[in-house]
């Protein structure tokens, strides 16, 4: 592509690599030169926390802000009722509203380390799309709202065709949900003035309708931008890994885990991966990820110090960064490696290692740690685990031990008091 941008926000988009597609980028260049451009990402409240797979999203609205403009953050307090249909084989489990709201409460704590939430004019939003959406008159959408959308038209968009090209069922309930995706950008539109809708390339028949039902209703001109859906260079779905979603909250992935999975990045995407979740200059990132042998390891570590401090801050990614030296370089225990408490109780006369294992994150079921210990892939203290049907007792655990899934994963197992 060949536009040449003259707002910062889209030359930072273009050059770091978040630009997959945009509605119309010259008159969204426009709008943004000429003043304050407020612009929205909804996030819907599936889980009490967003993985690595938004951090792509999260990092948009963080540099919109950072070029002078206005970010805002919608909760799908909404439209988590329904749930998005988009390129999913199957409908989502339906959530109560005491659940969504745990969730909500969950997801804005990420928000507060990335935006600045404050009443200035480039000040963050915090909205839920409950506040217009829990009051709808079915009757009056329908005639106001309905009649704008082409049932044909919703057919033909991919994330539709996938599902009924594969027979499998698609709920009139699931069917609304673009409808109601199009209705918050207007209410958005309308409320906050906002110009300009995120989302990853799977949302631009969604985006799109929205654009259409504004310029209809409210006959505003408004914009769509979308960011490329991210697979690591292996082909693995960005937000994931082995054992399983790298959730943003600390409560839901420990710093330190946190930290090991940007360390663990594929040399292929490091550069890839510094422009698009640090905020170091392009230059820089360019020069970290074309190192190669055993100096892209030091690119990895400041990969993974950049992402962790902007999560969890400086202290955190510091610590983890020490816990790795000494456990990987020294052999030592580290002070910042998950650990399990167990209480005399739980330890009773003593608990195996296929349960510490599993109980300790390691592995998911005990047949998983089973084969781990088989596999000879699992260490206790460093040395060889070999006997799956090794018990624990108080004795054992006088001192903290620490058990290992493979040379990257290590956790610590200690007794309470």
């Amino acid at each position: 592509m060949t536009y040449h941008p003259k707002s910062d926000f889209i030359a930072v988009m273009m050059e770091r690599g978040f630009l997959a597609d945009c509605t119309d980028y010259q008159g969204l260049d426009e709008a943004l030169i000429a003043g304050v451009v407020p612009g929205y990402i909804g996030f819907d409240a599936t889980a009490t926390s967003l993985h690595v797979g938004s951090l792509i999203q999260i990092m948009t609205l963080r540099w919109l802000q950072k070029t002078g403009h206005k970010p805002i953050t919608l909760m799908g307090g909404g439209t988590t009722k329904v749930g998005d249909p988009s390129f999913r084989a199957d409908e989502r489990p339906l959530l109560g509203p005491e659940q969504i709201d745990a969730n909500i409460a969950g997801i804005k704590q990420v928000f507060a380390k990335y935006l600045s939430y404050d009443d200035g004019p480039t000040g963050a939003l915090m909205l839920n799309n409950a506040e217009w959406l829990d009051e709808l008159n079915y009757l009056d959408f329908l005639r106001d709202i309905g009649r704008h959308f082409s049932v044909n038209r919703m057919l033909s968009f991919e994330s539709v065709k996938s599902r009924l090209d594969r027979e499998q069922s698609l709920s009139f309930l699931e069917f609304n949900y673009m409808i109601l995706q199009a209705y918050d950008f207007l209410e958005l539109n309308r409320r906050y003035g906002c110009l300009v809708q995120f989302g990853g390339s799977d949302q631009w028949g969604n985006i799109v309708n929205g654009i259409d039902l504004t310029r209809r209703v409210l006959d505003h001109e408004i914009y769509g931008l979308t960011t490329p859906l991210l697979t690591t260079s292996d082909g693995k779905k960005m937000g994931k890994s082995a054992d399983g979603a790298v959730w943003l909250n600390a409560e839901m992935r420990a710093p330190y885990e946190f930290w090991q999975f940007w360390r663990n990045t594929t040399d292929a995407d490091v550069g890839r991966f510094l422009k698009l979740y640090t905020e170091l200059p392009v230059e820089e990132c360019e020069r970290l990820g074309a190192l190669a042998g055993s100096e892209i390891n030091a690119a990895k570590i400041i990969l993974a110090n950049e992402v962790t401090t902007l999560c969890h801050g400086a202290e955190a990614a510091a610590a983890a960064e020490a816990t790795a030296r000494e456990v990987f370089e020294k052999g030592g225990v580290g002070d910042d490696l998950p650990t399990l408490t167990l209480s005399a109780a739980e330890l009773g006369d003593g608990i195996s290692i296929v349960q510490l294992i599993v109980k300790s994150g390691l592995a998911k079921s005990g047949k998983e740690a089973k084969r781990l210990i088989a596999e000879n892939g699992a260490k206790i203290d460093d040395a060889p685990l070999t006997d799956a049907g090794l018990m624990i007792d108080a004795g054992a655990l006088s001192a903290p031990i620490k058990i290992s899934a493979g040379k990257k994963r290590h956790a610590l197992v200690q007794l309470d008091g």
